[in-house]
Order: structure tokens, then C-alpha cells, then sequence
């Protein structure tokens, strides 16, 4: 079974336009985010999917695998799902014009695509490996993530910070904004180890990543602003494995300023 992760690099940015190619330490914030990736075990390559020729030209600058990708995308999944399907074509002649190193790539049916935000230059490599582990090991599942305990109750009513709940096997339940649980007893917020926080980082088999991202946004999924609840509106299981700590990603240019003290910091 091949494993691979794939980089969804969006220039444009509400919050923090190009930030991307920040480069305030040295190195492209994406390439911080590349080579934590290439330090998981089982992904056997890293791509970056981009809708950006700056980007396929600073992926070229350190060595990465970049396929350019519609403008039109929604969300990093349809990115990832053009790139996915790029690798595959048989007819590689027009893709190659588009895609630095990334030599014609099948997958199987049952071949796990990750899915990496390209903002998150301090994510864990085993993380990485940790939700390709949990789709190998339950092969009923086209579809898992990682959630994280709530450290407080400014976490649980955040609604920049989506919760989720899951059975007693770790299928996921919900994922929400809203605090879910919700705990009548206590007014809403009960003991904060009821609270799970969800990490924005996925695993699909091959196939029903191009199924997923082919069927319309559903209602709860259009309320909440989370593709995620495609999947479960459609009948289709997210296995949700449980880890100790979460990386923030890099949404705001205070943030990114953080992130570069803390590089600076490890790296003297």
C-alpha cells in the first residue's frame, strides 16, 4: 500500500496574503512545512499542490515536488484531488508542463493521500505517520483525522478552534464550532476532558478522495464551514485518532511572528 502527502498552497490569503513564501527565517514558510513532512516514515513522497507560479518556482528552489493546480479551487481537498489526478493521467505530456519533478505517480484504489496544511511548519512527522497508520491498520475506513484534548474553556468557545465527538470505536460523531458537547448540567461546559479539538490534517484512500471532492457541499457542511462534514452527511466513516498535543497553524502575521522567534530561538 503507498502512502503519499500532499501540500495544498493557496497564494491568496484573507488574513495573511502570500504567506506562503514568507521567508523571515531564512526559508519559505511552505518549505518549513515541506521538510517537517519528509520526516515521516511512511509517506514515500511529498507534493506540493499550488494555483501559483510563485510558488511552483520557490518549491523548485528547495528541491520539492510541485504540481499547479485551477485558481478555482474551494478548499485544499479539490486541490489535492486535481493533483492526485494529475500524478495518474496517463497522458502526462500536458501535465508535465505544469509539474516540476513530479514524474507520472498511480495509486491504487486503496492508497493513502494526506492531506497537510501548507501553514503548519511545525507539525509533527509522526502525526503524519500516526493518521496513515490508522487508515492501514481499519481498512473500512476511507477517511481519518487527529484530535487533540482542550487545554481550557477559552479553547471550547473559540469558534476559530473546531471540536469534535466520536463514538466509543473513534468514528467521528460531529465536528463543530460550537462546543460539543454540550453539557446541560453544567450550563453548556462540563469537565474539559469531554473536549476534543480537532487538527486539520486528514488521510483518504485514493479513490474516495476523488468521490468525496466530486459530490456537492451538503447543508451542515455549508453552516459550519467544514468540508469534513461532507463525509459523514454522505454515510462515509472518519476514523479520528487521539494524540497529546496540537501545532498551531500560521493564520496571522502576529502568529508568523511568533513562529519565527521560536525558530530563531532553536536555532542559535
Amino acid at each position: 500500500m503507498k502512502v503519499i502527502a500532499v501540500i495544498p498552497a493557496r497564494y491568496s490569503s484573507t488574513r495573511l496574503a502570500g504567506k506562503v513564501l514568507a521567508n523571515q527565517t531564512g526559508k519559505f514558510l511552505i518549505q518549513h512545512t515541506y521538510e517537517q513532512a519528509c520526516k515521516a516514515k511512511l509517506p514515500e513522497k511529498v507534493i506540493i499542490a499550488t494555483d501559483d507560479e510563485k510558488i511552483v518556482a520557490a518549491a523548485k528552489s528547495f528541491g520539492a515536488d510541485c504540481v499547479l493546480t485551477s485558481v478555482e479551487h474551494k478548499s485544499g481537498t479539490d486541490r489535492i484531488a486535481e493533483a492526485v489526478q494529475k500524478l495518474a493521467e496517463s497522458g502526462q505530456r500536458t501535465a508535465n508542463r505544469k509539474t516540476l519533478n513530479a514524474k507520472r505517480y498511480s495509486l491504487n484504489a486503496d492508497d493513502i493521500v494526506i492531506n497537510i496544511q501548507g501553514d503548519e511548519p511545525e507539525i509533527d512527522p509522526a502525526y503524519i505517520d500516526k493518521v496513515a497508520q490508522l487508515l492501514i491498520d481499519n481498512t473500512d475506513y476511507p477517511m481519518s483525522t487527529l484530535a487533540a484534548p482542550i487545554k481550557n474553556v477559552e479553547q471550547v468557545v473559540n469558534p476559530n478552534i473546531v471540536k469534535v465527538i466520536t463514538d466509543s470505536s473513534g468514528k467521528a460523531i460531529y465536528f463543530s464550532r460550537h462546543p460539543i458537547p454540550y453539557d446541560r448540567e453544567s450550563g453548556g461546559i462540563g469537565d474539559l476532558k469531554q473536549y476534543l479539538r480537532h487538527l486539520g490534517i486528514y488521510a483518504y484512500r485514493k479513490d474516495f478522495l476523488l468521490k468525496i471532492t466530486k459530490l456537492p457541499q451538503t447543508p451542515l457542511e455549508k453552516i459550519e464551514k467544514l468540508e469534513q462534514l461532507r463525509a459523514i452527511e454522505n454515510g462515509y466513516g472518519i476514523l479520528v485518532g487521539k494524540v497529546e498535543h496540537t501545532t498551531d497553524g500560521i493564520d496571522t502575521p502576529e502568529q508568523y511572528a511568533e513562529f519565527v522567534k521560536r525558530y530563531k530561538k532553536r536555532s542559535k
